[in-house]
Order: C-alpha cells, then sequence, then structure tokens
C-alpha cells in the first residue's frame, strides 16, 4: 500500500490569481522527497486547475508513478499516449461538478471503452484504471474489458456520517476490494479521504495498493507544511497497516 499525492489543487490557488505560483511540479517534487510513491493529476476538459504544460513538466520531474486522471475522449487519450505515464485512471466528468461525484456507469460506457477506449491503448505501456464505485456488476465489466486496476471510489463512505452507514460502505468497499483481487485486478482507492477517516479504510479494506488523496492533503499542508503532511500520511498508513497484520 502506498500514498500518490493528487496536486490538482495547488493549481487551482495558482490559478487564483494567474502568477504562475505555487508551482504543482514543485509540490509534486516536494511530496515525492517527502516519501510519497507518485503523484496524480486530473487534466480536465476546460483546464480549471492542472494544465497542459504542467502534464509535460511533471512527466520530466516525476521519478515515481504517475497517474493521468482523466475522461475517456479522445483529446485526453492523445495527449495520455504522449505522456506515457505509468497510469491512466478513466474517470467521469462533469463541466458543473466540483469535483469528481461518483464512480463510472458501466452499462453506459461499455460499448464505447471496449470499442474506441481501451482499442487506443493496445501496443502502449500505460496501465488503465477504471475509477469505480464498489458495485459487483460494473466491476465484472470492468475485468471484461482486461483494465490493469480499479479505483474504488471512496467518497460515499468518506462523506458518511451516521455509524450505520460508514458501516455499511465500509463492507461495501470490503467486497469490492476482494472482488477485484480475485479477478486479478489491482486495488487502488481514493477521493474524499484524510487522516480521521483514513484508518478505518485500511483497517477494513484489503488488499490496496496505491491511495490517491489530494485536498484534505493538500489543505492541511497549510498548517503543517507539504513535507510534515506528506509524512504524516506515510506513518498512518504504515501503522494503520501493521496494526492489521498483527
Amino acid at each position: 500500500m502506498q500514498l500518490l499525492v493528487n496536486i490538482d489543487h495547488v493549481a487551482t490557488l495558482r490559478n487564483a490569481r494567474g502568477e504562475g505560483y505555487p508551482d504543482p511540479t514543485e509540490a509534486a517534487i516536494v511530496c515525492e522527497q517527502a516519501g510519497a510513491a507518485g503523484i496524480v493529476f486530473h487534466l480536465r476538459s476546460e483546464r480549471r486547475h492542472i494544465r497542459d504544460d504542467d502534464v509535460y513538466n511533471l512527466k520530466r520531474a516525476i521519478r515515481g508513478v504517475l497517474d493521468f486522471e482523466m475522461a475517456a475522449s479522445d483529446e485526453m487519450i492523445k495527449i495520455c499516449k504522449e505522456v506515457n505515464p505509468h497510469l491512466s485512471t478513466l474517470v467521469p466528468e462533469g463541466r458543473e461538478e466540483l469535483t469528481t461525484e461518483g464512480g463510472l456507469n458501466m452499462k453506459k460506457v461499455y460499448n464505447d471503452f471496449e470499442n474506441r477506449v481501451m482499442p487506443a491503448f493496445e501496443g502502449t505501456d500505460i496501465e488503465v484504471s477504471l475509477f469505480l464505485d464498489p458495485n459487483p456488476e460494473d466491476i465484472h465489466l470492468a475485468h471484461k474489458l482486461g483494465v490493469n486496476a480499479i479505483e474504488l471510489h471512496t467518497g460515499t463512505f468518506a462523506n458518511a456520517t451516521n455509524p450505520a452507514d460508514i458501516k455499511r460502505e465500509l463492507e461495501r468497499l470490503k467486497e469490492g476490494a476482494i472482488l477485484i483481487h480475485e479477478l486479478g485486478m489491482k486495488v487502488n482507492a481514493g477521493h474524499g479521504l484524510n487522516l480521521k477517516n483514513l484508518p478505518a479504510l485500511i483497517e477494513n479494506v484489503p488488499h490496496m495498493e496505491d491511495i490517491s488523496i489530494g485536498h484534505a492533503l493538500i489543505s492541511k499542508s497549510i498548517y503543517w507544511g507539504l513535507d510534515r503532511t506528506v509524512r504524516e500520511y506515510i506513518k498512518l498508513m504504515k501503522s494503520d497497516s501493521n496494526m492489521r497484520l498483527v
């Protein structure tokens, strides 16, 4: 299990003034130096935070895992193949949403992914991951497509406040992770995770490999600094995973 840091909101802060800083690539380098295994970014169609030059700068600078999060549009697939990241996580994207609000609807996108999207990645070294809610039917359809990994959408769990709802969502995520693992795909997870809810996820959900955390980590770094914040997340992940193994 390893930490990937989403640096989108460093770009959001930069774009608020349009003066070129803070630089997302510089932030990404700090995260790697603090021990993060890699960097996640989401190049959106309207370029609301990450921009094209950021993508190429990150490719040149990052030594660990580079996860290109994107909608499965022809434009994004073309850029992704040019950049050649380690991983491409395909997500639904709505222009009016503040952030990605849920997993892909596999029934709706399956034919398009089978006939247009997945063939476009053939002949590349890019691993393909799909951002999914922990629904067994969606997971089976993703496996049928031949993807390398599934990133479980943890937002519903992260936003739950009622103990019964939290327990139910953790059980769904657990069952989803077990199924993904049994089908031979990599289990990733992300969305809405922070220092408070991450321990419960680690304790209850097995087989997780890449944990993607962005907004909460970048927000906490305002008070702690980016280096310390990344180290605290990594320390938590290591201690909680060790406790689970005891």
